[in-house]
């Protein structure tokens, strides 16, 4: 359920397919720091691991460059 959600905000938030966004998910570093368990990644927030998604695949800026400008 909760990497169903996370998905689904994913797509919305990069205004992509579901489809598209599930494929980018399941090939993300997010992905795989969640599935393998690592810093707790899995009980981070919805919103939280959403913004991973879309800093990672630069849909979105991460707050360290925000604050290099």
């Amino acid at each position: 359920m909760k990497f169903g959600r996370i998905v689904k905000a994913f797509a919305k938030e990069a205004h992509i397919t579901l489809e598209e966004a599930l494929d980018k998910a399941y090939d993300s570093k997010t992905f795989m720091l969640m599935d393998e368990g690592i810093a707790d990644m899995q009980t981070m927030s919805d919103i939280y691991l959403t913004d991973e998604l879309l800093i990672e695949y630069g849909y979105k800026k991460s707050p360290a460059e925000t604050l290099r400008k």
